[in-house]
């Protein structure tokens, strides 16, 4: 994830690569804890399509989420309110 708040790189292949709205498909990585589940998941609206792994050791765990997304600057505001969370990875 890019914590220099720099997504204009981000911004660019979104344009380039996608046509808008689409299902986009964001991938996070966070440590175990019901704190973080919690605020992951309220960043996406109750028609999202997510899925979870819990690592072998349950220390982490994976989402993928799918979400109809109007254009790119709304993917965008997902990954920049995700990361405020604590230890996430976006892949």
């Amino acid at each position: 994830m890019n914590k220099t708040g720099d997504y204009s790189k981000l911004l660019e292949l979104l344009v380039k690569d996608f046509s808008w709205p689409t299902e986009y498909m964001f991938k996070f990585v966070i440590p175990f804890d019901a704190h973080n589940l919690y605020h992951l998941k309220i960043l996406f609206n109750g028609e999202a399509k997510i899925s979870h792994r819990i690592s072998k050791s349950s220390k982490y765990i994976s989402f993928t989420v799918i979400q109809m997304m109007d254009n790119p600057d709304e993917v965008i505001a997902i990954y920049k309110q995700a990361e405020k969370l604590d230890n996430i990875i976006a892949i």
